[in-house]
């Protein structure tokens, strides 16, 4: 692979090792974040309800009894409307309350005062491993004994205002804390998990940058290479750590089929630029280090990744263009061929002798430092206009552009010093275009002398 420039062509960046370190990692870091936010997404818009958790029924903050889900009502839901019958009990009631349990089939309904508060499923009992009826018994003390203590304390300072709002705040922290003590451990162990995950795969790029250096030849197979197989254990690990929130691989697949239509809209763009880039990598209409013209940008190609190509132009700057833009549009690779073919255009007079001046030209090119050998040097009439003979005079050399412009600027200077010494002027138009410097002055002569 020839490098991305020639002596002279391209600055040395070595102090800037740094900056490139810097901006690698985050470059690197982007589509991982983004990914786990596709994923996450999906989780929320289509695996949150298919998380089994029980849900606990709190009375003034005081926590009850747990109980599942069931087939038309999670267990958030289900919770809450047991705790709305629960105050209104409360407010109802003035003291000693009792519960009853009745019989419905295989479940067990446990009403007081002839409100039905809550139904015992079978799924509950399953859940906390036990009887129906022994846990239909816990749950119906646990009601008169929370509906007692509430009772009371409207009963004493301050009355129902004071109970309502504190036990109102109990239950918000109550909950809140609930749910931290659930969500917190899986997010660390999610955070975790996307930490190894991370490391693991910035662990095997480094070794697959080691061993590619001494076994593969080929930088744009090395890049492809390392670029798949770093984005695939990022994608495992964010699988890992969705599994860790407690989300089955079937929800994710739910999820990501509720939103992918969203999805697909919105990253249009990303995902396009995505696809392009695999398939640049993989069909390498050009590779690392040659030097491209997409649209107006044009320069050495340092880097392909999977959302854009980075091409340094000749002036220094860095272009990061869209994979989409580069895959769909015109490119010219200056350096798919080791060598370029160069023409300069020379006018001269009808008054010279071009068998003589054809031949000391091709010599005078043949001489010229970086001009190939093997290849002959031609010299062609172009144009027979109307003061002038244009002559077509092509040369082979590096197909760099820093060789290629030394090259064809040595070849115009041996040109011009051919022609000076065969003493040949310059080609001068037969017609000349006089205009006068004050045409208003003249324009007042040309009247008066028409007077």
């Amino acid at each position: 692979m020839r490098p991305t420039g020639g002596p002279g062509e391209w600055r040395d960046r070595s102090g800037r090792a740094g900056g490139r370190v810097a901006r690698a990692c985050r470059r690197m870091a982007a589509f991982p974040a983004l990914l786990v936010g596709l994923i996450l997404l999906a989780l929320l818009v289509g695996g949150a309800a298919a998380q089994d958790d029980r849900a606990t029924v709190r009375l003034d903050g005081e926590p009850l009894f747990a109980l599942s889900g069931t087939d038309t009502l999670d267990a958030d839901q289900r919770a809450r409307r047991v705790e709305q019958r629960l105050a209104v009990l409360v407010r109802g009631l003035e003291a000693n309350p009792v519960a009853r349990i009745e019989t419905a089939g295989d479940e067990r309904v446990i009403v007081v005062s002839g409100v039905r508060v809550t139904t015992v499923y079978p799924i509950d009992a399953e859940d906390n491993l036990t009887e129906i009826d022994g846990l239909a018994s816990r749950w119906a003390s646990a009601i008169e004994k929370g509906l007692t203590a509430a009772i009371a304390r409207r009963t004493g300072f301050a009355g129902s205002f004071f109970a309502d709002t504190f036990g109102a705040l109990q239950t918000v922290l109550s909950r809140a804390g609930s749910s931290a003590v659930k969500v917190v451990p899986k997010l660390l162990a999610a955070a975790l998990v996307m930490g190894v995950a991370i490391l693991l795969a910035t662990l095997v790029n480094r070794v697959q940058r080691f061993i590619f250096k001494r076994r593969i030849t080929d930088r744009t197979l090395e890049n492809l290479i390392r670029q798949l197989s770093y984005y695939s254990l990022i994608l495992l690990g964010a699988l890992v750590a969705a599994d860790a929130l407690g989300f089955s691989p079937g929800a994710l697949v739910t999820g990501l089929g509720l939103t992918g239509l969203v999805l697909g809209f919105a990253l249009k763009d990303i995902l396009s630029n995505f696809v392009s880039g695999l398939l640049i990598l993989t069909l390498r209409p050009f590779e690392l280090g040659d030097q491209i013209v997409v649209g107006e940008t044009e320069g050495g190609v340092e880097r392909i990744e999977l959302r854009a190509t980075q091409i340094r132009t000749y002036d220094g700057r860095v272009a990061l263009v869209p994979n989409a833009e580069v895959f769909t549009s015109r490119i010219v690779n200056n350096t798919a061929d080791p060598v370029r073919r160069g023409n300069v255009l020379l006018q001269v007079g009808y008054d010279v002798k071009l068998g003589a001046l054809i031949e000391r030209l091709r010599a005078s090119v043949a001489s010229v430092k970086g001009v190939l050998p093997d290849r002959p040097v031609t010299v062609r009439v172009e144009d027979l206009g109307a003061s002038a003979i244009t002559l077509n005079i092509g040369f082979w050399t590096d197909s760099l552009r820093a060789d290629y412009k030394e090259t064809a600027s040595s070849v115009r200077r041996h040109i011009a010093s051919t022609m000076d010494d065969m003493g040949l002027p310059r080609p001068q138009p037969d017609l000349w275009r006089i205009a006068p410097a004050a045409p208003d002055d003249w324009a007042r002569i040309w009247t008066a002398t028409e007077r």
